[in-house]
């Protein structure tokens, strides 16, 4: 198969066409059309050329006839689209990870003209005039944690996604070997990674894309450990040794065991609507997560005890080191003599044996689940990294500075990044399940009047601030409760297990998500004291608690919340024993499913300003944690530009933000694209906490734009409102998308619905909501309802003012250029096919109010940033969008064509025929691949 694809530009941060002329696209037009070549020789040997020659075909049809591409699509027997959908697919995952691998390299082009990305952000630090004790202070609380999640959205397998990964480090090696015009420097590797491209494309091609069975948590938490491991080899050690070389040209040290950054996870602990984590799954996913930790660190231990051959005949050893070596080597009385024999006159080599021993003990004993021993093993990382620390001391005050400085400091902030637990998991539940199990304990009590559910809101939280007083259990343990209340419950005692078993870091925070008021918080921390993870009397709170405010009526109540949680005197004392820090975390999917991009961005952008000021009136550090999507419609889009147009004075140090599904491949796949994405994210978090710890803009400005905003967005939510609140809309959109195949998908172990949730659009989560627009390209909840808002700002006499927001507010521009995007890839001529085919005429009309907002939506857009059309200010993208439809109309006619013919044999009562099934499933793959996300 031949392509052209262009590249797409950085999923991060600024888009190469915004800071210097993009580099020839020659290498990208040669590496894929090469790659497609490769395409069309598997598809010649593995089916015949007849598929090749059908391939092409279609490409021509679509080129010149997309009708009678169409007519000719849904004539095809089901083996000839299956095998089509697949080479199609198999098409975008080539051009796809081609784009990633020259996307790194543009981005390094980047930084090779204009210095790297915190080298950027430092030299704008130093131009504001800011002193080095001044940026150290901002940044004693640094730290950026990813944290990653099993939301179902990554259509791909993990072992599609493997082999992905390795064409994408050859394709990186073959330019080594090519000259400009493509002619091999070295023509015998050149016919290597050839050979290793045709293997693996064969192997993609014999690799069955969907998955037979859903995946369980434990197999997405090794997915996701499949990441950690490749960021503790390569981008990470490469992260953090750029940010201290900058802050050092700042003339700041970062300590040696800091964390600006580190990473979460929710895989084994979000439990909210998910019946498939149980309290055992969590500990099982910390478990398998600690075993590949202790891998990682004993590499780098092996690594370092290769090396560190330092001899104290020629360059001696502090006393710290002798004496720390001296009470390891007594108390590991089972260390093999020869060691001691061997390495006797190299103490750095001898007591890295120790560290390895115990950290080879460390492994044992969580593995036959044994108590910890001091001194023999080790109970999270904070001693590991001090016994580091005392090889590094002493090299310091041995000449060994760069040796010190070098690979032994790589390795010590590396660990002190992942620790031994690879990723903090946060454990998610439902507010409502916290006051079933109170229910149940305080009736039993009868010393109220009236039942615990009869209580209103304000008596709830009157009742549990009085009882978080008090120093009674409120029954013993085990508690009598029904089986839904005891498995609550043994959610608590697991989190304690595995806070004895493996360290503080293992868990930190556990988020009460549908959070509508303090009384929310106050039942969570209720259970965390009767399972003996709170006790306030004796200054004990082992975790933190975290509201998540996730509709559009949590998020306008957001300070509200936040002054009821801190005037309680037994809560503010469980933050105080927390350091001070209150977690907040702000949902962007259900606010968006419920109230439209615009008004659920504008609430959630008004929510940070309120909480901030909360925040500082009872003087405690505020962290944000934003549960972002990979869609613009569930809060994605660049992730640096969306850190820097946060409100100011909301990020001090500390930011907390969700990678899911398909984004995470994306941003992490390739090495060299995983570690520019990390310095950006990390470059942002710096430059917003110490530039933007004040206000940009005046008090009028910011009046002024806010009040136009809030006009925009009331707008915005009615036209949305009049939409989703039609009766009709749920048979329309579950007709005109394939909606109804995700469950059949097995993308995860999460159920697209919530338990008891309600039939129609209205019960479906946001996943699955954005996933049914975004296959048949209508994409509703990323901009839908924009235009009608920016058209009454406009004709209230605002034009001007838009424009001025547009260039002079970082956060309005950054919503406009994440919706125009979106816009652009809505597609709704081929909408209009799927509803052309597959929605009764009666319910057409929603095509029409569509496309009517659309229309209206991109003139508005365009008006405001002085383009002629969308995205006319980055060429390159636009082209790739526009080529990319050309292979997607073929996926596009063949899922509607499949949709039609399954939902015949269903209304007929036949049994569908799972070919045709199998082949509708792989088009959503397919579309996924080309869309580059599914929802």
């Amino acid at each position: 198969m031949r392509t052209d694809i262009p590249t797409t530009p950085a999923a991060d941060g600024p888009q190469p066409a915004e800071a210097a002329p993009r580099p020839p696209q020659a290498e990208l037009r040669r590496d894929i059309r090469a790659l497609g070549n490769l395409l069309g020789g598997t598809l010649v040997r593995q089916e015949g050329p007849e598929v090749l020659e059908l391939s092409e075909k279609v490409r021509t049809l679509i080129r010149t006839d997309r009708d009678a591409a169409a007519a000719f699509l849904a004539e095809l027997d089901t083996v000839g689209a299956t095998r089509l959908v697949r080479a199609f697919t198999t098409y975008f995952y080539l051009a796809n990870v081609a784009e990633q691998v020259h996307r790194g390299r543009e981005l390094a082009a980047i930084r090779r003209r204009h210095g790297t990305w915190l080298q950027q952000a430092a030299d704008r630090i130093a131009d504001a005039g800011h002193e080095p004790e001044e940026i150290a202070a901002d940044l004693r609380h640094l730290r950026l944690r990813p944290v990653f999640t099993a939301h179902p959205t990554e259509a791909a397998r993990r072992t599609v996604l493997a082999k992905i990964r390795r064409i994408g480090s050859l394709i990186d090696e073959w330019d080594r070997v090519l000259d400009g015009d493509g002619t091999p420097i070295d023509p015998a590797a050149d016919r290597r990674i050839r050979r290793r491209l045709e293997e693996l494309v064969d192997l993609l091609w014999q690799t069955d894309e969907l998955r037979v069975a859903r995946p369980d948590v434990v197999d997405e938490a090794r997915n996701a450990v499949y990441y950690f491991d490749a960021l503790h080899h390569d981008a990470v050690p490469y992260a953090l040794e750029a940010l201290t070389e900058e802050m050092g040209r700042l003339g700041v040290e970062l300590p040696v065991d800091a964390r600006p950054l580190t990473f979460g996870t929710w895989i084994g602990g979000d439990r909210d609507g998910n019946p498939n984590v149980a309290p055992e799954t969590t500990l099982e996913v910390l478990a398998l997560q600690h075993d590949h930790a202790i891998r990682d660190v004993l590499d780098l231990v092996d690594e370092l005890r290769e090396e560190l051959s330092t001899s104290v005949r020629i360059a001696g050893a502090t006393a710290e080191l002798e004496t720390s070596l001296a009470r390891d080597i007594e108390v590991l009385d089972e260390l093999d003599p020869r060691y001691r024999r061997l390495n006797i006159e190299e103490p750095y080599r001898l007591k890295l044996t120790c560290i390895r021993h115990k950290l080879v003990r460390t492994r044992r004993r969580l593995a036959e689940r044994r108590p910890h021993e001091p001194d023999r093993d080790y109970l999270g990382s904070d001693q590991l990294l001090a016994d580091l620390t005392v090889v590094r001391d002493s090299l310091l005050a041995h000449r060994g500075e760069h040796i010190a400085r070098g690979r032994l400091e790589r390795a010590i902030r590396t660990i002190a990044a992942f620790g031994l637990h690879l990723a903090t998991m946060d454990v998610r539940e439902h507010a409502d399940a916290h006051h079933h199990v109170l229910a149940q304990l305080f009736d039993r009590l009868e010393e109220h009047p009236r039942p615990y559910h009869e209580l209103s809101r304000d008596e709830r939280r009157k009742l549990l601030s009085a009882e978080l007083r008090s120093r009674r259990p409120l029954a013993g343990n085990p508690p009598p409760l029904d089986e839904q209340g005891r498995r609550t419950h043994r959610t608590f005692v697991a989190i304690r297990t595995a806070l004895d078993r493996y360290g503080p870091p293992a868990i930190e925070s556990y988020i009460v998500s549908m959070c509508r008021g303090a009384d929310d918080v106050f039942a969570a921390v209720l259970l965390g004291r009767q399972a003996g993870l709170v006790d306030l009397h004796s200054g004990v709170a082992r975790i933190g608690f975290v509201p998540l405010l996730e509709t559009i009526e949590q998020l306008r109540e957001a300070d509200t919340v936040l002054t009821e949680l801190l005037s309680d005197p037994s809560y503010r004392e469980l933050v105080r024993l927390r350091g001070d820090v209150q977690e907040v975390m702000l949902g962007y999917s259900d606010s968006n499913k419920a109230a439209g991009v615009t008004t659920s961005q504008w609430e959630i952008h008004r929510s940070q300003r309120a909480l901030r000021d909360v925040a500082r009136h009872f003087g405690v550090r505020l962290r944000l944690f934003h549960g972002r999507g990979g869609t613009i419609g569930r809060g994605g889009g660049p992730t640096h530009d969306a850190i820097l147009a946060q409100p100011w004075g909301t990020l001090d140090g500390e930011i907390k933000l969700t990678e899911q599904g398909e984004v995470i491949s994306d941003k992490y796949l390739v090495p060299s694209l995983a570690r520019e994405n990390l310095e950006l994210t990390l470059a942002a978090v710096v430059e917003q906490s110490i530039l933007h710890k004040r206000p940009r803009s005046t008090d009028a400005d910011v009046m002024r734009w806010s009040d136009a905003m809030q006009l925009i967005s009331d707008a915005a939510f009615t036209r949305y409102r009049e939409l989703v609140d039609d009766p009709e809309l749920s048979d329309y959109y579950f007709a005109s998308t394939p909606v109804e195949l995700l469950s059949e998908l097995h993308f995860g172990s999460r159920p697209s619905r919530r338990p008891d949730s309600a039939a129609g659009v209205e019960g479906l989560r946001a996943i699955p909501w954005v996933f049914g627009w975004t296959q048949s390209r209508q994409i509703v909840p990323g901009w839908y309802g924009l235009g009608t808002g920016l058209a009454a700002a406009r004709e209230a006499g605002l034009a001007e003012l838009l424009r001025e927001m547009h260039a002079e507010w970082h956060f309005f521009d950054n919503f406009l250029s994440n919706v125009a995007m979106t816009l652009f890839k809505t597609d709704l001529d081929l909408a209009g096919h799927y509803v052309a085919s597959l929605v009764p005429e009666r319910l057409r009309r929603f095509h029409a109010m569509l496309r009517g907002e659309f229309e209206l939506t991109v003139a508005e857009v365009v008006r405001i940033t002085g383009e002629e059309e969308l995205l006319a200010s980055n060429p390159v993208l636009q082209r790739t969008l526009r080529v990319r439809d050309d292979y997607l109309a073929p996926l596009h006619y063949l899922q509607v064509a499949l949709t039609a013919r399954l939902r015949a044999d269903r209304d007929d009562g036949r049994e569908p025929d799972p070919a045709v099934a199998r082949a509708l499933l792989l088009t959503v793959n397919g579309i996924a691949a080309g869309m580059r996300n599914t929802g």
